[in-house]
């Protein structure tokens, strides 16, 4: 089988772009739906102590009260309490300790000094003493069950015969040793010591606690509990217009809402279901994709971005459906603001709102309380938005994650105190789920990586990262080319202001700026501003010195990509001399070779010109901050006419045609310009 090029792939990605994004449109409405939980939507917000502004609610059909967590958490305490434990009665306990106890006194009797004549009596009283304790019972009392008393009541299984006791009428073996010393203070003619001493190593527990059999009966018991009370009947107004949402009518309301989502289980029709939730997801995925060709047509023509966003969104919804149906206890535990913090990060605060709103809209059908959880999650997604407007410290993620925090905290506190109407009733467990959901936001710095790498996008953490001076390219020049180093910083300051004020990415112009030159480095003695009184250029014709100055261009561009700096750096070293000539050379060659023909193209950069206003934006700084080296007594004027002067060039070239920049904010780059200039070479500026 042939085997398309890359080329022809590329090309015919190109051709069917539009069915490759449609088609990604619809595996993400599939995956979504599919995944979600196939039930009714109960169609009423409860919220206790609210007043209720629905119409009189009115039972279609009869359905049991359920018991509140609380209720049922009573009568599992009631019903456990009338559960006595188990014990079971071990008879080989009381043979085996007997015979050890005849068997111990022979063998301590010869040295004790004893009476030989006395030796039956001794036997006597300690079988005695022994058969009374274990015929009565010996156990260990369980901490367990001895909770405001020493004492509690058991069962005792001898032989399947059940018995209840109490253990206060039965032995412990400390209680068995004071028994025994008791009886023994009544002889006097018996060693007491002696025989308290071969007992006391013969009494162990023979009722042993049936650990497995009492979890069985406790079980059993919770199980028969009932977890209603009582019935609303057909046609029984549950809650009045206008009346507040009490306990009572709050637990009518969520017993109502199981009712009507089992019965809609049992007699709906799941494809219904199904129909409606692809009609809404396909709406939420369908005005995702018209804002994109409106407002952000440049991803919307790039399917391999657009399939990021579909991935991060669809990734988010699934987990959603993923932690219903495992029925997780609080579905807060999940990290929503991950998904506008990583759309912030790696495109714009608009696309990200955008996002996040889609996302919590179709959540807000499937998890209970919508109103309250639309709420949480808009408010702690658009402080998460705000709080990395400008990213360009890896701490703003600490930062932004405490400011989240603060916001599901305080907009805790004003539900709690809306629902309960009391500081003291706030259950603050409860918002435990916010602090584990902001605690796994911070996976959004890892997930950005990975998002970078597989889909090939440059954030500004990337950006923050290649503009450190150490980086190993830049150290590099720094090291063999320092004068087109220096160069590169007052350019990058140049283009970093300019862009910042008339609106751009000024980390990303500054990147460009400080990288934009590299090519240099292959023969920086070439290039002026690395020059110290020699110049090879000198004894070379005008068409091989311009060659090698266009060249950096091309090995700058190579230079980059085996250094893996992202393309959208890269345009920058491509396209900050355009398509311009290198005009001395040029001229120095019409001037001392007039009769001779040549191709201008050989003295001409291959270009394209910038198509991108940052990219304009580099290309003004570069050729400004180059020429103004040439000023031999920089002042006001001449600095002044200098920038005007090249502006007015690119003009002409038609050099700034692609880069969107328009003359206001070209007035805006000149005065930035001249200002930092004259800063730079201490010109006093007359008042």
């Amino acid at each position: 089988m042939a085997k398309l090029s890359s080329t022809r792939q590329q090309a015919l990605l190109r051709k069917y772009s539009r069915n490759v994004k449609f088609l990604m449109m619809l595996a993400s409405i599939c995956v979504i739906v599919f995944t979600l939980p196939k039930q009714a939507k109960f169609s009423y917000d409860i919220e206790k102590g609210r007043i209720w502004n629905q119409k009189e609610l009115v039972s279609p059909y009869n359905f049991a009260i359920l018991k509140t967590e609380p209720e049922i958490e009573n009568d599992k305490n009631t019903v456990l309490a009338a559960v006595t434990p188990i014990y079971q009665v071990d008879d080989n306990i009381s043979d085996r300790e007997l015979e050890g106890f005849k068997s111990d006194l022979e063998i301590k009797w010869h040295t004790a000094g004893l009476k030989d004549r006395q030796k039956d009596e001794y036997v006597q009283t300690g079988e005695n003493l022994l058969k009374t304790i274990y015929d009565k019972g010996v156990l260990t009392l369980n901490p367990k069950y001895q909770q405001n008393v020493e004492d509690y009541p058991i069962t005792i299984l001898d032989k399947n015969i059940a018995t209840n006791k109490n253990t206060a009428d039965l032995f412990t073996k400390e209680r068995a040793l004071a028994y025994c010393e008791k009886a023994l203070d009544s002889n006097a003619t018996l060693d007491k010591a002696f025989l308290l001493d071969l007992i006391s190593n013969r009494i162990q527990p023979n009722l042993t606690y049936d650990n497995k059999l009492t979890q069985r009966l406790e079980k059993e018991a919770i199980d028969g509990l009932s977890t209603t009370r009582g019935m609303v009947q057909k046609g029984e107004v549950i809650v009045n217009k206008g009346s507040v949402v009490s306990d009572d009518v709050y637990q009518k309301l969520q017993s109502y809402k199981k009712a009507f989502e089992d019965n809609a289980r049992i007699t709906g029709d799941p494809r219904l279901v199904l129909i409606g939730q692809f009609l809404l997801v396909s709406i939420a995925i369908t005005l995702l994709m018209v804002f994109l060709y409106i407002f952000r047509r440049d991803i919307y023509d790039d399917n391999r971005l657009v399939s990021l966003i579909l991935l991060v969104v669809t990734a988010m919804l699934f987990t959603l459906s993923v932690a219903i149906k495992l029925q997780l206890p609080n579905l807060y535990y999940i990290p929503y603001c991950i998904v506008p913090i990583i759309i912030r990060v790696l495109f714009d605060t608009r696309l990200a709102l955008n996002i996040h709103l889609l996302v919590v809209l179709i959540a807000g059908f499937f998890v209970p309380n919508s109103f309250e959880f639309a709420y949480f999650e808009l408010t702690a997604g658009m402080v998460s938005i705000y709080s990395i407007k400008n990213l360009i410290r890896r701490e703003q993620f600490l930062i932004s994650a405490l400011i989240i925090t603060f916001t599901y905290f305080a907009a805790f506190i004003g539900i709690s105190f809306i629902r309960e109407g009391s500081f003291r009733n706030i259950d603050w467990i409860d918002f435990l789920p916010f602090v584990v959901s902001v605690l796994l936001t911070l996976l959004a710095y890892p997930l950005i990586y990975i998002f970078e790498k597989i889909f090939n996008i440059t954030s500004d953490i990337t950006l923050i990262e290649l503009t450190n001076t150490n980086a190993p390219l830049l150290r590099e020049m720094a090291f063999s080319a320092p004068g087109t180093f220096q160069h590169s910083l007052q350019v990058a300051n140049l283009a970093e202001n300019a862009i910042y004020t008339i609106g751009g990415n000024a980390l990303l112009v500054r990147a460009g700026a400080l990288y934009h030159d590299i090519g240099k480095m292959e023969n920086p003695l070439y290039f002026i501003e690395n020059q110290s009184g020699f110049n090879p250029h000198d004894r070379l014709p005008y068409q091989e010195s311009a060659q090698i100055i266009i060249r950096h261009v091309r090995k700058g561009i190579d230079m980059a990509r085996n250094a893996n700096l992202p393309d959208i750096v890269i345009d920058f070293i491509r396209t900050h001399h355009g398509d311009t000539r290198v005009d001395y050379f040029y001229q120095s060659f019409l001037k001392n070779f007039p009769e001779k023909f040549i191709d201008e193209n050989t003295f001409r950069y291959p270009g394209p010109i910038p198509f991108t206003k940052e990219g304009g934006v580099l290309m003004l700084a570069d050729s400004v901050e180059a020429a103004s080296r040439s000023l031999k007594e920089p002042d006001e004027k001449s600095i002044n006419d200098l920038v005007d002067r090249i502006v007015k060039y690119k003009l002409d070239q038609n050099q700034l045609s692609g880069s969107n920049i328009t003359l206001k904010e070209l007035e805006t780059i000149k005065t930035i310009f001249k200002r930092m200039l004259m800063s730079i070479y201490h010109v006093r500026i007359d008042y």
